[in-house]
């Protein structure tokens, strides 16, 4: 039986994408660069700030690359103070987190997003008292795909790996749960679309969170 699901955030809790591209745009423009699209920001996004922002310069060409280090303190300004714009659950998570409360099995969240920035995006949305633990990225811990930040999650919770369900919208994430030796399910209302998630061979596909929920009960 499950007694965890450690959830990412970006594209499987929260669709934050309205935020991500505003944010991306305001450090584009101050380089007199052009801005991305939102489809753009699903495939820039997943892997952390930094590598979100070289993608994004590289975007308009190589030679951009000269901006990077500015970029990044641009970003981290510009992402703290728009971190919440246009940022809503999915359809059907609320529904999903309250099934865990009742099972009594324990929620977290684990992103590469910077850990300040995760908790707000989290506990403005679900209140501070939904998720057990709330883990972004910080200094000193390997982001995603290394598993190091979900088997911490794990020991601070008193939960084996293999009672954990790991959920996510991307490579990364399916990289992750697996390295972990977490049984792992591939989101695909996210930024990521199912047949590229299928091919990193999650345990479980789900098409809307419900799906998560027969998973749970059927354990």
């Amino acid at each position: 039986m499950y007694k965890l699901c450690i959830f990412d955030l970006d594209g499987t809790l929260l669709n934050t994408l309205t935020a991500l591209t505003y944010a991306t745009n305001l450090t584009l423009r101050t380089f007199g660069l052009g801005d991305i699209t939102i489809e753009d920001t699903k495939r820039m996004v997943g892997d952390g700030y930094k590598t979100q922002m070289e993608r994004a310069l590289s975007h308009f060409g190589q030679e951009n690359m000269k901006y990077y280090d500015q970029s990044l303190t641009e970003y981290m300004k510009n992402f703290s103070a728009n971190c919440m714009r246009g940022v809503e659950p999915y359809d059907g998570i609320p529904h999903l987190l309250l099934f865990l409360k009742e099972q009594g099995i324990k929620a977290a969240v684990f992103s590469n997003k910077p850990h300040d920035q995760a908790v707000e995006n989290i506990e403005t949305i679900f209140g501070k008292d939904i998720f057990d633990m709330i883990l972004g990225q910080k200094e000193g811990l390997p982001k995603k795909p290394s598993p190091e930040g979900a088997l911490l999650i794990c020991r601070e919770l008193h939960v084996k790996p293999e009672e954990c369900l790991y959920l996510g919208d991307t490579n990364t994430d399916m990289e992750t749960g697996i390295a972990a030796g977490m049984d792992t399910v591939g989101v695909t209302w996210g930024f990521r679309d199912r047949k590229e998630l299928a091919s990193f061979h999650p345990r479980y596909l789900a098409d809307h969170p419900a799906q998560v929920e027969e998973i749970l009960s059927h354990d």
